[in-house]
């Protein structure tokens, strides 16, 4: 329970969720400097944990620095929505979507994706235009590989003429019957997953642990971005962030000022 493991700190029944890109981080670049200080002395008080669509690694990159390691800095990581888990360092299990989904379905959703990606006329494209993860596929019209300008190009451009929103439309429309969700999240990509396989899929892991309060921070919180179901799920306290300083300063806020 909450209230053993976590009895030394002072708000031991408060967890504190974060999202990453945006959140805790720049899109996809790494956390500064000051946020983890941040975080280290805010886990002196509270139960932290972070819960990105990425993979781990991918996370990892971006939250194991300045002396921080991203399982070990935080006592949940949730990586992929929650579908890979761990509690203090610890592995918890994981979920697959080939297994839900099934490899012909699977092979009829990714052949739509790849013809329909041919057929998007963009200024520029690069590579990695599906990217293939334990619980859930990642669908990117530029590609993972573009480079940070070219995401704030793609970001712009996609604001401008709603490429991935027409994308997401086709997609339920095609695939009605497969159960699945669609979420816009990031610069450049939308997730692919199970319903029920969003960020509340980590809301499961901690269920049983006694948590009097559990905090959400993440900007990505409108209906249809991946961070709004966890953001106004009932079972959190939502707070819509705009960047990683806005981030520092609520935190500071609640629990480090006062």
């Amino acid at each position: 329970m909450a209230s053993s493991t976590f009895s030394d700190r002072p708000l031991h029944k408060k967890l504190v969720l974060f999202d990453v890109d945006g959140t805790l981080t720049p899109a996809r670049q790494a956390a500064s400097p000051e946020m983890i200080e941040l975080l280290r002395a805010l886990r002196k008080k509270v139960v932290i944990g972070f819960v990105g669509g990425s993979d781990l690694v991918k996370i990892s990159e971006q939250l194991s620095v300045h002396g921080s390691n991203a399982i070990d800095a935080f006592d949940y990581a949730f990586a992929e929505n929650g579908l890979t888990a761990y509690k203090m360092g610890k592995v918890l299990e994981s979920q697959s979507f080939i297994k839900y989904v099934g490899e012909d379905r699977y092979k009829l959703l990714v052949n739509f994706i790849l013809h329909y990606l041919a057929d998007m006329d963009l200024p520029i494209k690069r590579g990695t235009f599906v990217e293939f993860r334990n619980g859930m596929i990642n669908v990117s019209p530029i590609g993972r590989n573009a480079s940070v300008a070219e995401r704030n190009e793609f970001e712009a451009y996609d604001k401008k003429h709603g490429l991935r929103a027409a994308f997401v439309k086709a997609l339920q429309a095609k695939f009605a019957d497969y159960g699945l969700t669609y979420s816009i999240g990031g610069q450049i990509s939308f997730d692919v997953f199970p319903h029920g396989w969003d960020k509340t899929y980590a809301l499961k892991r901690v269920a049983d642990e006694g948590f009097d309060e559990i905090h959400f921070f993440g900007d990505k919180t409108y209906q249809g971005g991946n961070d709004y179901e966890i953001y106004s799920d009932s079972r959190t306290i939502g707070h819509a962030v705009a960047s990683p300083a806005d981030t520092i300063r609520i935190l500071k806020e609640l629990f480090l000022d006062a």
